[in-house]
């Protein structure tokens, strides 16, 4: 098995993915683990209106869908930058909007 790569949270990801229900949470997780093996997640999308190389892993369980987006194009590292639950067809503009302005965080850190 590879190295895996760093997962850093941005913001309350973190928190945001722990309150997933557990199978949702497990299914999530294992679409993370693939991502620091260097493999892409089974289910996902880039999600460009965000920003460069930020990508969506789509995760469906029976209590809903949920969704966590993340970076990988710096470094080794992985940037999660949000995770929610979706609760409408579109990704409303508020979540757009908080993954949005932590990528543009992590672009201003990343060029002091």
């Amino acid at each position: 098995m590879g190295e895996m790569k760093p997962i850093v949270f941005r913001g309350d990801s973190r928190e945001a993915l722990r309150s997933f229900p557990e199978s949702a949470r497990r299914r999530a997780g294992h679409q993370l683990e693939m991502v620091q093996l260097g493999r892409d997640p089974d289910d996902w999308k880039p999600m460009k209106a965000i920003g460069a190389g930020v990508r969506e892993i789509r995760v469906r369980d029976e209590r809903g869908i949920f969704r966590v987006l993340y970076v990988t194009k710096f470094g080794d590292t992985i940037y999660v930058l949000h995770c929610f639950q979706k609760k409408t067809q579109k990704t409303s503009s508020a979540d757009v909007e908080i993954a949005a302005r932590r990528y543009s965080e992590l672009l201003r850190e990343r060029m002091q």
